[in-house]
């Protein structure tokens, strides 16, 4: 089919790589020192890469391209995510509680008798893995859900934390500091690639802390949806300081 495409000059590309983040589709990447078009397939012809080239080196042509392919784009973002933290398909451990599982609060089931708990023993969590680097962008429990995005140490800060903050939402958890990475792309494709209800992010008062609520501010703005969300400052006494 013939449809709008951008077109990289090379020469005039001075390999800085404004374009391949201004790119939301992932369509760029530099080869050679040089920005290049990955496959027609990405490209879908907007040309939000074009600003920030410097040198004008992009346009959009009219040509004989395949068609652009939202679907396609999901599948190499899930794979980029994947191959970027060395996340398999699944974890490298014979225990069935390591890979990705839904759980229900409803019934928590003792792994070694198969017996059920009591209801005052029932965790909330309704998720596994927890672990934001962990979490496949496309696992299932995902779509449809409340998202609660915590601190690691939120948890063992605040009593009561699963029952006020877990309770029927599918929980995340990382430490920008420790983990040193953003976690704005990879909380971006959850956010693009599933239909979440609201979003709440509790922190530490810690100043370090406040790169999980900026990590999400920034994918929610990314994702170019209108999601409700909110975020709960906790101090190191274990007070609520801040909702």
């Amino acid at each position: 089919m013939k449809r709008k495409i951008i077109e990289i000059n090379r020469d005039a590309c001075n390999g800085c790589g404004l374009c391949i983040n201004a790119c939301h589709e992932g369509a760029l990447k530099l080869v050679n020192g040089k920005a290049q078009l990955v496959s027609d397939v990405y490209c879908d012809g907007l040309g939000a890469c074009l600003p920030e080239c410097p040198t004008g080196a992009i346009q959009i042509v009219e040509r004989e391209a395949v068609e652009f392919s939202e679907e396609a784009v999901s599948k190499m973002k899930v794979e980029k995510v994947k191959n970027e933290l060395r996340i398999p398909d699944k974890l490298p451990c014979g225990c069935p509680g390591t890979m990705t599982k839904t759980l229900h609060p409803e019934t928590q089931v003792d792994c070694q008798s198969g017996t059920s708990s009591p209801p005052q023993l029932i965790s909330q969590l309704r998720n596994w893995p927890i672990q934001i680097k962990l979490v496949p962008v496309t696992a299932p429990y995902l779509n449809g859900s409340s998202l609660l995005i915590a601190a690691d140490c939120t948890s063992f800060a605040y009593p009561g934390f699963q029952e006020k903050y877990m309770r029927g939402k599918v929980t995340l958890i990382g430490c920008p500091k420790l983990d040193d990475i953003d976690y704005t792309q990879k909380l971006t494709d959850i956010l693009k690639m599933n239909d979440i209800q609201k979003v709440t992010v509790v922190r530490m008062e810690v100043p370090c802390c406040a790169g999980i609520a900026q990590a999400v501010k920034h994918a929610l703005m990314n994702s170019g949806k209108m999601i409700p969300w909110h975020v709960v400052t906790i101090s190191i006494d274990g007070r609520m300081i801040e909702e």
